[in-house]
């Protein structure tokens, strides 16, 4: 694939909280070449992204399940939402702060775990880790990244938690569990929604698999090929060897006995499903679809946040992810419920455009949009943000 040549990361500094405009992102953008200011918004990374990265590459992170229906419907959720604007309030002043799980973030923007990410750029989870810590933005390690948790860990400067997929071999699950905690992980979010992958037809047209060479560090050892991948068939079924599909909730109960982290899960749908893990005693729900990828005709996950959020409570935060390409899909989440959101492909768009910096200019071209979100609707702090910012016809 073609990468594009590296630079030094440029320098941004923390904002001044209460400042309406970006100064690091201005000056981020300035920084930037020539061609790279006229990528305004997530959409363009995408296409130029497209042009950047290897065929094979290019279809398993844009890809989804089956016949994509519910990717299309995570993008179509937040567009049948409208806005309500708020006029003459003074918003000289925005606060978008918040506390999660006892980290104090600057805005409600994280990145989800993702595989796989040095076959999009050759900076693979090294570049996002840097370029999350130069945007401020809590990173997801993923447990299939194709560098181990302890390089990504240093390479960090911002705070870290980390996805897993239990392992049939417990012990081994043990291990890693241990590993993530000591290279800095502050959180383990728990993926309960893959059993087996789905019907990944674009994925397997294209002959998708993991070059020579390039292996998947933290899963070594439960994987019978160092360079194997996770989503490999044993024999003609639809297991994985990566994948365990004997998980439960016992599992659960084990993981947060053996955690010295919070634990969140993610993949919850279903009310019931939330209320089961929030009596468990996790720590925090991302409502999520598996951005598409899995089973196909689920619904959005806009539209299962709410049920999920009533079910929480307010005991526990909720977070969600999947078709997230707008300032304004922020403000609309959180308008229904939920303390944050996560993206996963719009970041790689910007890795793959750019490495560590792309990464750095997706969230900051996202975290201003929501500013401007804000702004409009007259709302200056995060808990002003409620569903009164949605638009009823009827009023």
């Amino acid at each position: 694939m073609a990468s594009p040549k590296k630079k030094a990361a440029p320098k941004t500094s923390p904002e001044t909280p209460g400042k309406p405009a970006s100064l690091a992102q201005s000056a981020a953008a300035a920084s930037a070449p020539a061609a790279e200011r006229q990528l305004l918004n997530l959409a363009d990374y995408e296409a130029q992204a497209r042009e950047r990265m290897a065929p094979a590459s290019w279809e398993y992170v844009s890809g989804a399940a089956a016949d994509e229906i519910t990717l299309r419907w995570n993008r179509e959720a937040f567009d049948r939402v409208a806005l309500a604007p708020k006029v003459l309030v003074d918003v000289s002043k925005l606060d978008t702060r918040l506390t999660l799980l006892n980290h104090e973030l600057p805005f409600p923007i994280l990145l989800a775990p993702c595989g796989f990410q040095r076959l999009v750029h050759p900076e693979g989870e090294v570049g996002v880790a840097r370029g999350a810590g130069a945007a401020g933005a809590l990173l997801v390690m993923s447990s299939a990244a194709t560098t181990a948790v302890e390089e990504i860990g240093k390479a960090a400067t911002g705070p870290l938690w980390f996805q897993l997929y239990v392992q049939r071999d417990r012990e081994f699950t043990r291990e890693l569990v241990a590993r993530a905690q000591q290279a800095g992980a502050q959180a383990l979010v728990l993926t309960v929604d893959t059993p087996v992958i789905g019907a990944r037809n674009r994925e397997a047209r294209s002959g998708f698999s993991l070059p020579p060479g390039m292996e998947l560090p933290n899963l070594k050892g439960a994987l019978s090929q160092g360079n194997a991948t996770p989503h490999r068939s044993l024999g003609a079924g639809i297991y994985s060897e990566a994948l365990d599909p004997t998980l439960t909730w016992n599992e659960l109960t084990w993981l947060l006995k053996l955690a010295k982290v919070p634990v969140l899960v993610k993949g919850i749908l279903s009310p019931g499903d939330a209320w089961r893990a929030r009596e468990a005693g996790v720590a925090g729900i991302i409502v999520s679809n598996h951005g598409g990828r899995n089973l196909d005709t689920t619904p959005a996950s806009l539209d299962a946040l709410p049920r999920v959020v009533e079910r929480a409570r307010d005991e526990i935060p909720v977070l969600v992810d999947g078709g997230i390409r707008r300032g304004t899909d922020v403000l609309k989440a959180l308008a229904l419920g939920a303390r944050a959101v996560l993206i996963g492909r719009p970041y790689l768009y910007g890795l793959g455009v750019a490495g560590a910096e792309g990464v750095t200019r997706v969230v900051n071209l996202l975290r201003q949009e929501f500013e401007m979100a804000m702004a409009l609707t007259g709302r200056t702090r995060l808990r002003d943000i409620d569903r009164s910012v949605l638009w009823k016809p009827e009023e």
